[in-house]
């Protein structure tokens, strides 16, 4: 629970406010960009919600919070129902970031192929319940070894597989299912791994129906600079290596959302999206340093 005697001096009077244990994960200012803004390494209330979108936008940033850092006086706004939340007709985000994934997004897809999770949010039982609603999950898809979070759990309730790259392995020893190499791997109809070595040496992206790309941490849209981008200061692996993956992906590859683990989802057409997948990777080739947007987009 939030502790209102630590609430950050930078919190816009009112009953909402965010306390000195936040992470500066992102996830709040991701939730509602309007009323959480970046202040001194960590989120802040930048003014208080004052229509009913903008309470149930500050609630679903507080149920996302992985250290629970957001909080309110007075009365509580409801919480049921919020999460997952549909941003596009099947697909949801998961909300509920977990501590684990150091605040990462997850989310959930409903399809009559099967239901799939792609990382893992915590495992709680409003989640567990809407997903047992919507038929359940039938496999589960690890970007990396990072965003592992509770997906074991997950895995073990509704009998679902678990796949994961076999050189992040380590992090899901009991994933049931493993990418392997670097070429496109088909798991199902509509539904594609696309290794990207670099951020981890086994990041993975899932796309699906050449119109949703699940990154990961190996691609995100700047919210400050409106273009993809990757985070420099986060390459546990290869810089060098994460750009050619990112490279093979401009004339390859179709999609018309990015769904990133940490950092900005965007929806754009096709052709916006290739030619700032274009621009991100010259700007990792040549040097370019992409720190600037990684400080106020995201720190981890």
């Amino acid at each position: 629970m939030a502790d209102p005697s630590h609430r950050h001096p930078e919190n816009a009077p009112g009953p909402w406010f965010v306390d000195d244990t936040c992470s500066n994960c992102d996830a709040s200012r991701q939730c509602a960009p309007d009323l959480f803004v970046e202040r001194d390494g960590q989120s802040v209330v930048a003014r208080q919600p004052s229509t009913e979108a903008e309470l149930l936008a500050a609630t679903r940033a507080m149920l996302s919070c992985p250290t629970a850092s957001i909080g309110v006086e007075g009365d509580k706004p409801r919480t049921e129902g919020l999460f997952p939340f549909e941003i596009d007709p099947g697909v949801y985000l998961c909300g509920f970031n977990s501590p684990k994934s150091h605040g990462a997004n997850s989310f959930f897809v409903v399809r009559e192929a099967g239901n799939f999770l792609v990382d893992s949010p915590r495992f709680v039982g409003p989640l567990v319940k809407r997903f047992e609603s919507l038929g359940g999950i039938q496999d589960i898809l690890l970007t990396h070894a990072d965003d592992v979070a509770d997906a074991d759990r997950f895995a073990a309730h509704f009998g679902a597989r678990v796949w994961i790259h076999e050189d992040d392995r380590r992090a899901a020893p009991s994933a049931t299912s493993l990418i392997q190499g670097q070429a496109p791997v088909l798991l199902r109809e509509g539904l594609s791994a696309l290794p990207v070595p670099g951020h981890t040496r086994g990041s993975v992206m899932f796309l699906l129906e050449d119109r949703y790309l699940f990154t990961g941490d190996s691609l995100y849209w700047s919210r400050t600079q409106q273009r993809l981008s990757a985070f420099q200061r986060q390459c546990w692996y290869s810089w060098e290596a994460q750009a050619e993956s990112l490279a093979r992906l401009v004339d390859s590859v179709r999609f018309e959302w990015v769904l990133a683990g940490h950092g900005g989802r965007h929806h754009a057409s096709h052709e916006e999206f290739r030619a700032s997948l274009r621009s991100l990777v010259e700007r990792m080739r040549t040097g370019e340093s992409l720190s600037g947007s990684w400080q106020r987009d995201v720190e981890w």
